[in-house]
């Protein structure tokens, strides 16, 4: 099979949910048995990890650090484009400490001619990685979330150092921390987002640039699957089980969807997405056009 995508994904080793920093998050529920929570995240991980391969990808597959429970959510950890790495500076203490040892991890990967370049934000900036800048491949930007997160200043960080039009999304509900718990854009063109997360503006901003009929509304139970922080990777999309109703949504649009129970990584706020980062993202080859929006759909 054909090789679609080169995506990372962390060991869950050290994976656990010991502290609440988002309103998913479930301490009390992992403390009650923790060996079988850690026995079902590794056999949730293990199963994603299946459903890509599935899907044509090619994972790479890195080790955690011990105290570092959300390594294993490597969507944070950086954005990449075009080889080049841009490493995520957290917001809360309890993931700080993920900074150094991505820093280490990623100049391995660089080592190793997965990476072009790797360099840091400023201290103090404070940017999430791809699951607040998230590329769409169609039309050659970045949806850049700012709010719970990631401040508004990093966007126009994350636009210089890529050179790359970043469209500000903000985000209002603190159970969508950070943009990829409820926006995805589709291999396909579409947009799969919760719009009750954005705020007025947000809404427009994205209203104005993606056609109606390109937009897919996920409802309330949607997000709490965690079924719109999804992997799309060309017609193939990887999400935490999906609503009927949503796969028969995008069944009906042409897309072949792989479900797969992620429930120990939603106790801690996390999806399929927020378990990979896609490492080959490309942009736009110089003077090349974006795909036309609607006849996107199609492609």
């Amino acid at each position: 099979m054909k090789t679609e995508a080169r995506i990372l994904m962390v060991e869950p080793r050290y994976f656990d949910v010991s502290y609440r920093i988002n309103p998913w998050m479930q301490p009390d529920a992992w403390a009650r048995d923790p060996k079988g929570c850690a026995a079902a995240a590794n056999d949730a991980s293990q199963a994603l990890r299946r459903a890509l391969a599935r899907a044509g990808c090619e994972v790479v597959v890195r080790a955690g650090s011990p105290g570092l429970p959300d390594m294993v959510f490597p969507a944070n950890a950086a954005i990449v484009l075009d080889g080049r790495a841009l490493l995520a500076r957290f917001r809360y203490p309890q993931r700080q400490g993920e900074e150094a040892a991505f820093l280490a991890m990623f100049h391995a990967l660089r080592d190793e001619g997965l990476l072009a370049e790797v360099a840091q934000l400023p201290e103090g900036c404070f940017q999430e990685g791809a699951g607040d800048a998230i590329w769409d491949t169609r039309r050659d930007w970045f949806w850049a979330a700012y709010g719970p997160r990631s401040s508004r200043d990093s966007l126009a960080r994350v636009r210089e150092f890529f050179g790359k039009e970043t469209v500000a999304m903000e985000l209002v509900s603190d159970r969508c921390y950070h943009l990829d718990v409820c926006f995805c854009p589709l291999a396909g063109g579409e947009i799969l987002y919760f719009p009750p997360a954005l705020t007025a503006q947000a809404l427009r901003n994205l209203r104005e640039r993606v056609p109606a009929d390109l937009l897919i509304e996920a409802t309330e139970d949607d997000l709490a699957r965690f079924s719109v922080n999804a992997v799309s990777v060309g017609r193939q999309i990887v999400m935490a089980t999906p609503a009927d109703r949503l796969r028969a949504v995008l069944t009906e649009r042409g897309y072949h969807v792989t479900p797969v129970d992620l429930a120990p990584f939603m106790m801690s706020g996390g999806g399929a997405y927020c378990m990979t980062l896609r490492l080959d993202r490309a942009s736009l080859a110089d003077g090349a056009e974006p795909a036309p929006a609607r006849e996107a759909a199609t492609a």
